[in-house]
């Protein structure tokens, strides 16, 4: 594993850091639509610890520094939030671990794994659950760049406008057909939480990328 493999990893995972506690106001004024008041407060107290113990954490490789996030993540968020994002940066590890470098196709690998695992927990909030929305579709997206042979700065351009046209998707599905309907739980026109943090977090984290 080289050194510039984990400090890509790094920088995704303090961008994702940085940007929930940064937004905690924005994800808290979707939660007060959506009429889920954990996302934003829980994303950023989660996220607060992460950043607060940064350099704590151990750098042997990708696999061990994923898994202390996950474990980081997993105590400090309440509710369903912890578990699930703790689970997504777990499978990460576990994907991690098979790995020699971190290229295109391991990242692919990685989020995989990581939207397996939010899928295979089951019993997540809507407003947690449905950031699949958003990233799987993009994981698609990013995957057939690769194939393509797009450059690493058209790759990260097409998954985060991916994210943002998914999100933009379920919002304009709800307002259709209304939240009860897509949801059986929430009402007309509100807009997805989980999916419109994902791609907050990911059009931020493309931007700031050095």
């Amino acid at each position: 594993m080289s050194a510039t493999d984990l400090a890509d990893v790094e920088f995704v995972v303090r961008s994702l850091a940085q940007t929930a506690v940064d937004k905690e106001k924005h994800f808290g004024d979707l939660d007060a639509v959506v009429g889920d008041g954990d996302l934003g407060y829980s994303l950023a107290r989660g996220f607060e610890k992460v950043l607060a113990d940064w350099d704590s954490f151990k750098r042997d490789d990708v696999a061990t520094f994923l898994q202390q996030i996950a474990l980081t993540i997993s105590s400090r968020i309440g509710g369903t939030s912890g578990p699930l994002w703790g689970t997504a940066f777990l499978r990460a590890s576990s994907a991690a671990k098979t790995m020699d470098t971190i290229d295109g196709t391991a990242v692919v690998t990685m989020l995989r794994g990581a939207t397996d695992g939010i899928k295979a927990r089951g019993n997540a909030d809507l407003g947690d659950k449905t950031l699949l929305d958003a990233l799987i579709p993009a994981t698609d997206e990013l995957e057939r760049q690769l194939a393509a042979g797009a450059s690493p700065v058209q790759c990260r351009a097409a998954f985060a406008a991916k994210t943002r046209e998914c999100a933009d998707a379920t919002s304009a599905l709800e307002a259709r057909r209304g939240r009860a309907s897509y949801s059986g739980e929430r009402s007309i026109g509100s807009p997805d939480a989980g999916a419109a943090a994902v791609a907050v977090i990911i059009e931020q984290m493309v931007a700031d990328w050095p």
